[in-house]
């Protein structure tokens, strides 16, 4: 069995918690049309969604106090992995109950190939994969462009056997943040949020698979990334491929779509856009953004 795990953001940490919502809908749209039955799907947050959740999904709730007093989805990369990797834990712990052999955690606004449970289910005993090759789509542009080492964009791009996970048997999923920050230790920051995950698994002596086919699709421009990265440049314009695959529907129509993808929208400047220097030779390649991180709140110590 492959289960999914996905986490929603603290309402708080949002630009619109509605629009959240819609786009985890989107998403377990795509993740649940596998071409295999042979999965879960495992939602962590602090709200259950507002909508009715499909049969192979299973909502998890934490009461876990938002990541940082900043109101919205752009709150600095400690936060981030402070909060998404707590509740990732927590999906884990719950995974344990269907004895899964691999674990693929998606991002609540990205999609994926229908034939990724399909392809596990009959690899057992295998490494696990990465999705080196994967799509990053705009709603806003209704275009996509491929991206070769799609897993330093993309948190939707590893497929693990459970058990590399060592999810601590004493874990339960009331267990508070710091209780799992403590069992999981440096694999909190390096695994369960995405950043540094493919170096961690190498270093580590698991040496994961390409995954022979682009089988995540990165969403951006949807107001809500905590990157707030977006589609710049000349793009494709949407193809029937994005719905067979990933159950993407197109957001506009093709004059539309053709004008947004090549004409004048394209070379619109990126208003994010940073200059990225080379590093200094000698400079640590790895750096650890909780070493001096604390949550705002902490709702396991009460209140003097």
């Amino acid at each position: 069995m492959l289960a999914f795990i996905t986490t929603l953001r603290h309402p708080q940490n949002s630009a619109d918690y509605g629009r959240v919502e819609s786009l985890l809908q989107g998403t377990l749209a795509s993740v649940t049309r596998q071409t295999c039955d042979d999965y879960v799907v495992i939602i962590v947050g602090n709200r259950r969604p507002a909508f009715p959740l499909p049969e192979r999904a299973q909502f998890v709730e934490v009461d876990f106090g938002p990541p940082s007093d900043v109101k919205g989805p752009q709150t600095g990369r400690a936060s981030v992995i402070w909060d998404k990797g707590t509740k990732t834990a927590v999906g884990l712990i719950a995974a344990r109950a269907y004895e899964p052999n691999y674990v693929m955690a998606f991002d609540a606004d990205d999609f994926v190939h229908r034939e990724i449970a399909e392809f596990a289910h009959s690899r057992r005993g295998r490494l696990g994969w990465v999705v080196t090759r994967g799509w990053v789509y705009s709603r806003a542009r209704n275009a996509y462009a491929l991206r070769r080492r799609f897993f330093r964009i993309c948190g939707t791009s590893f497929i693990v056997p459970f058990d590399a996970y060592e999810v601590p048997a004493d874990l339960t999923v009331s267990a508070t943040q710091q209780d799992i920050a403590g069992a999981f230790g440096e694999r909190l920051e390096n695994l369960l949020e995405h950043g540094y995950a493919f170096d961690w698994w190498r270093e580590h002596g698991r040496h994961l698979e390409p995954l022979p086919f682009a089988g995540a699709v990165y969403q951006v421009d949807t107001g809500e990334n905590h990157s707030g990265n977006a589609l710049v440049g000349p793009a494709l314009p949407y193809a029937s491929h994005l719905f067979r695959d990933f159950g993407i529907h197109p957001s506009m129509d093709r004059v539309s779509t053709l004008w947004a993808s090549l004409g004048a929208p394209a070379f619109k400047p990126d208003p994010a856009f940073k200059i990225r220097l080379p590093a200094r030779a000698g400079a640590k390649r790895r750096i650890s953004y909780l070493e001096n991180y604390s949550p705002p709140t902490d709702p396991a110590v009460p209140s003097p």
